[in-house]
């Protein structure tokens, strides 16, 4: 089957050539992928609005004989709430650099992907924003297999087991404190 679809939220997209987007998404049933989006860098691409980080949307793929090529696109939430506001939306990209960095590609995960979605509602109603974020960082780390529930309640530092995870430090950390 050459043709097929899937459910996901971008967290990265990067332009390729003239007209054309590499775009990471994150989806139910394949974890993390990159897709070619032809032509969405065209003034008259109706896809192109779909594709923009943060929008959870149904996709239409080809496979091809490199990685697969988007055909069709469809939103089903974009976080209207959450794009408005810059501090919750540099808690998203912080989210969307986590995901990117620490899930392997084509990895099945739907406990991660419903952990994604369920972090970018609460960042956009809750007030509490490093709390949301803390509960996403401490969940994904046990997801991914490096934390396990202990009994006590210590709180732990999970930037930095995330820093060590990636051996780099995490781009998003040097711009939130500017948007506080």
């Amino acid at each position: 089957m050459r043709a097929f679809k899937t459910e996901g939220i971008v967290i990265k997209r990067s332009n390729y050539s003239e007209a054309d987007r590499i775009v990471t998404i994150f989806t139910k049933q394949s974890g993390k992928i990159k897709v070619k989006a032809t032509g969405v860098r065209k003034i008259a691409s109706r896809r192109s609005p779909h594709i923009e980080p943060l929008n959870y949307c149904i996709f239409s793929l080809y496979q091809g004989k490199g990685m697969p090529v988007l055909t069709e696109v469809v939103s089903k939430e974009c976080f209207p709430l959450l794009k408005k506001d810059l501090k919750r939306i540099g808690f998203a990209y912080h989210v969307c650099e986590l995901i990117d960095g620490l899930c392997a590609e084509n990895q099945e995960s739907a406990e991660i992907f419903m952990l994604l979605g369920r972090t970018l509602r609460k960042l956009s109603k809750e007030e509490n924003l490093t709390d949301v974020i803390y509960e996403f960082e401490l969940e994904l780390l046990r997801l991914l297999g490096f934390h396990k529930e202990s009994e006590s309640a210590v709180k732990i530092d999970t930037r930095e087991i995330i820093e060590n995870l990636l051996e780099r430090r995490l781009k998003t950390m040097q711009i939130l404190p500017q948007l506080s």
